[in-house]
């Protein structure tokens, strides 16, 4: 990336606003610091962040509340909560978030989690066809049957790893080093955007599950091998 990356961070503890600032200050990135989204969408449309920084629990509008005006951008998030149970982090997904953090966090942590994703924005490859279905990285444009289908950053290159190789069963650590960057992290990601897009794509399905070994897209209508 040419320009240093942008990066929104939206944060009510100042302690950590402070800190999270610096350090992605310190590494390069402009970064726009805000206590609550009160501003959100004004933020959005005049400093056009590549990477928000949201915290879940918020003064006034919270992190969900706030997710579907960042989602209608190109930016990708990461959530902040301080709640590490599973249904919580599978809630943030499910909305819309492209990566977690559980507090109290490394800020290297964080920092390498920014990076991944801007590394995975700058596209993913040509445009690939399966079926009825268009999957082109550049324009950003997913379509099933001439339909543009809505999908997030990371859905998108999800869905374009499992193009590239369709026939070819990929694992849940293969697709986390392929889309997040991350080789050991928790599955629950790779499961949750699988199931988003499956809804999204609708039938008949595309993506089949191969019961203990991962996903694979096929268009010959033969039933998953296995549940999911």
């Amino acid at each position: 990336m040419e320009r240093p990356a942008r990066v929104l961070v939206v944060e009510d503890s100042e302690p950590i606003l402070e800190s999270v600032t610096a350090a992605l200050t310190g590494v390069g990135h402009d970064v726009l610091a805000r206590a609550d989204g009160g501003r959100l969408e004004a933020d959005l449309g005049a400093f056009v962040p590549d990477v928000v920084v949201l915290d879940v629990m918020l003064p006034g509008r919270d992190g969900y509340a706030l997710l579907p005006a960042v989602r209608a951008t190109s930016a990708a998030v990461i959530l902040l909560t301080a709640r590490s149970g599973v249904a919580e982090r599978v809630r943030g997904l499910r909305a819309g978030a492209d990566d977690y953090l559980v507090k109290p966090f490394a800020l290297a942590e964080l920092i390498a989690r920014v990076e991944a994703l801007l590394r995975r924005s700058g596209g993913v490859g040509d445009a690939l066809t399966v079926a009825d279905l268009v999957v082109d990285p550049d324009a950003g444009l997913v379509t099933r049957a001439g339909v543009p289908v809505p999908v997030t950053a990371t859905e998108l290159r999800l869905l374009h790893d499992l193009v590239a190789h369709r026939g070819r069963v990929r694992s849940k650590s293969q697709l986390l080093a392929a889309v997040w960057g991350w080789e050991e992290y928790d599955l629950n990601v790779v499961e949750v955007h699988v199931s988003a897009l499956r809804r999204k794509l609708g039938e008949p399905r595309l993506i089949h599950t191969v019961r203990g070994q991962g996903y694979v897209v096929r268009d010959d209508g033969a039933p998953d091998a296995g549940a999911g």
